[in-house]
C-alpha cells in the first residue's frame, strides 16, 4: 500500500463517523423541535397562533422542497407549484371518492405524485435554464387549466367542496384541531429531516457538483439526467405532502393552489429566507406569512408592499436574510480567527 492509500484509509473512517455524528446531530435537533412545537397547545390557547405554525408547515415543506432544486442543484422551477396543488388535490378526492383510511390515501397521493413527476420530469430536466423554468411553468398551466375545466371531478372554479372526510387512526383523530397541528408539525420535521439527509448524502453533493459544473460532472461519469430526474421527483413528492397539509387545514382543495401565483410565493419564499442555508426556506415562510398576515390589516396594496420588501433582499441584501446572517458570522469568525 502507498503512503497516499495509507492515508486515504485512515481518513476513511474519519469522514464516515463525521457523517454518522452529523445525522445523529440532525436527529436530536429534530426530535428536541417536535417536542417544542407538540407542547405549545399546552402553554397557549391561541387557535391563531396554531393555525399560523399548520400554514407555516404547508408552505414550509413546499419551499424547502424547491430549494432541493434552485439552491442545491440550480434548476430553477416556476412551475412547482403544480405538485403542492396535485398533492392537496389527489388528497381531497381520494378520501371523497374512495373513502381510504388516511395513511393509504396519504401514501398513495405520494405514490400519483411520483408518476406524474418522473413524467414531466423526464420531459423538462433535458432543457436548460429558461427553457426548463418556462416548460414547468407550462406543465403547471396544463394541470390547473384541467382542474378548471374538469368541473365534474373536481369542482372546477368552486374548488373541492364538502370537506374532507378524516377518519380516526391509530388514535388520532384530525377533525380535533390541537391533532391536526400536532401531525401537521410531525410531517414538517419527518419532512424537514428527509431532505437534510438528502442535502448531505453523496447524492447532495453530487448535486451540487452539476449545479456548479454540470459538464465536468459529466466527464466524471455521473449520469446528470439521472441525478436531475431524481432530484425532481424526490421535491415534488415533499411540495406534494405541503399540499396534502394545507388541505386537510382548509378541509378542500382549490384552483389557487396550482395556479402560477403559488409557485412565486415559493421563489419569494426563499429570496427572503435564502437558498444556500437549509434553513432559509422556513426563516422565508415565516417571513412571508407574517407579512401577509401583518400588512393585509392595514392596506389592501400588500402586494405593493411585498413587492419593495422583495426589492430589499434582491437589490439591498443581495442575499436572503438567513444567507446574510451566515455571512456575517463567517466574516465574524475569520476576523477573530485573523487576529
Amino acid at each position: 500500500m502507498t503512503e497516499l492509500e495509507a492515508g486515504r484509509a485512515q481518513a476513511l473512517p474519519s469522514v464516515r463517523s463525521g457523517a454518522a455524528l452529523r445525522r445523529y446531530r440532525d436527529l436530536l435537533i429534530a426530535v428536541i423541535a417536535f417536542a417544542v412545537l407538540a407542547s405549545l397547545p399546552l402553554f397557549t390557547g391561541s387557535k391563531a397562533l396554531l393555525d399560523f405554525i399548520i400554514r407555516c408547515s404547508a408552505y414550509g415543506l413546499f419551499a424547502t422542497s424547491l430549494n432541493l432544486l434552485v439552491g442545491y442543484t440550480g434548476l430553477t422551477s416556476f412551475g412547482h407549484g403544480m405538485f403542492f396543488g396535485l398533492g392537496a388535490y389527489s388528497f381531497g378526492l381520494i378520501m371523497q371518492k374512495l373513502g381510504v383510511p388516511i395513511p393509504v390515501a396519504f401514501v398513495a397521493t405520494l405514490a400519483i405524485t411520483a408518476v406524474i413527476a418522473a413524467i414531466i420530469g423526464a420531459i423538462c430536466v433535458r432543457l436548460k435554464e429558461i427553457y426548463f423554468a418556462f416548460v414547468t411553468l407550462a406543465f403547471q398551466m396544463l394541470i390547473h387549466s384541467t382542474i378548471l375545466s374538469w368541473a365534474s371531478f373536481t369542482g372546477g372554479d368552486q374548488g373541492l367542496r364538502g370537506g374532507i372526510p378524516r377518519p380516526v387512526f391509530l388514535g388520532i383523530d384530525l377533525a380535533n384541531h390541537v391533532h391536526l397541528y400536532v401531525t401537521s408539525c410531525a410531517l414538517l420535521i419527518l419532512g424537514l429531516l428527509a431532505m437534510r439527509q438528502i442535502a448531505q448524502s453523496p447524492f447532495g453533493y453530487t448535486l451540487r457538483m452539476i449545479r456548479d459544473n454540470a459538464a465536468r460532472a459529466s466527464f466524471l461519469g455521473i449520469d446528470v439526467w439521472r441525478a436531475k430526474l431524481t432530484v425532481f421527483v424526490l421535491a415534488a413528492l415533499f411540495a406534494a405532502m405541503g399540499g396534502m397539509v394545507m388541505a386537510l387545514f382548509v378541509s378542500g382543495a382549490y384552483p389557487e393552489f396550482a395556479y402560477w401565483t403559488i409557485s412565486g410565493e415559493a421563489i419569494f419564499i426563499n429570496m427572503l429566507g435564502g437558498v444556500s442555508t437549509f434553513l432559509g426556506p422556513i426563516v422565508g415562510t415565516v417571513l412571508l406569512l407574517l407579512l401577509n398576515d401583518t400588512v393585509t390589516r392595514f392596506t389592501e396594496y400588500h402586494g405593493i408592499v411585498l413587492g419593495v420588501v422583495i426589492l430589499f433582499f434582491a437589490l439591498g441584501l443581495r442575499k436572503g436574510l438567513l444567507d446574510f446572517v451566515a455571512e456575517w458570522f463567517a466574516h465574524r469568525r475569520d476576523a477573530g480567527e485573523g487576529r
